[in-house]
């Protein structure tokens, strides 16, 4: 499930960067099976992953700019 701006706002600080960490592992493991040349069950995961982590580090900057 892609994470959305509005939910990402929301979260706490500390909530941004837990969820930051476990998308980053999560996008590694299927980088992962993607390597060896596992075939994945959701093909567009990957780019979910890398979106929805662009999305947090954007509002985690934003924050720290303020």
């Amino acid at each position: 499930m892609a994470l959305k701006i509005k939910d990402i706002r929301e979260m706490s600080p500390e909530d941004r960067e837990k969820k930051l960490k476990e998308l980053r592992e999560e996008l590694m493991h299927e980088r992962g099976v993607a390597a060896m040349g596992g075939s994945p069950p959701n093909p567009g995961k990957i780019r979910q992953l890398r979106k929805s982590i662009s999305r947090l580090l954007t509002v985690i900057g934003e924050e720290k700019g303020r």
